[in-house]
């Protein structure tokens, strides 16, 4: 599976450091029966410019053209990131700071993006709902498919019938 990471200024040593733990636990472990991609989309932290709806674009735009599967986007609290990742199309991004909601929320919604707060949750934990995360699938059980079909629905009417 291929995984982008993105941040923006305060998330970016966060996103460092977890690229570098949750790489260790997958080469470790294998998780998932497989091999994983990770790809830094930035920031560096070096510019406080950097703001969450610039690396949140860049990453839902690795979603939508292919070139990663699921993200990981953080940001100070994961609040602003989330936001901005769910206003583009094909995007469900979910605020988790617990393993619960990590696994969850692609198994029963197909989220395909967890962002974090760097400012909100240590590293362990937050290595632990990205663990979480990579390992879930979709269950595509009917019920959630149902759901899944009226949250798409929502996604076309309210950002019309073209990409962008």
């Amino acid at each position: 599976m291929r995984i982008a990471f993105a941040a923006d200024h305060a998330g970016a040593a966060f996103k460092d450091e977890l690229i570098a733990k949750l790489r260790g636990v997958l080469g470790a472990a294998g998780a998932s029966g497989g091999e994983h991609e990770l790809l830094d989309l930035g920031g560096d932290g070096s510019d406080p410019l950097d703001d969450y709806p610039d690396f949140a674009q860049r990453l839902g735009e690795a979603l939508q053209t292919g070139a990663a599967e699921r993200g990981i986007l953080v940001c100070g609290s994961g609040v602003g990131a989330s936001i901005a990742a769910n206003k583009m199309r094909g995007v469900r991004a979910g605020l988790c700071h617990d393993t619960y909601s990590a696994h969850q929320g692609v198994e029963h919604d197909d989220m395909n993006v967890l962002a974090l707060g760097a400012r909100v949750i240590g590293i362990e934990p937050a290595l632990e709902c990205a663990v979480a995360f990579v390992g879930a699938r979709f269950t595509g059980e009917p019920r959630h498919v149902r759901r899944l079909g009226k949250v798409l629905a929502i996604e076309a009417r309210s950002m019309g019938s073209t990409a962008g």
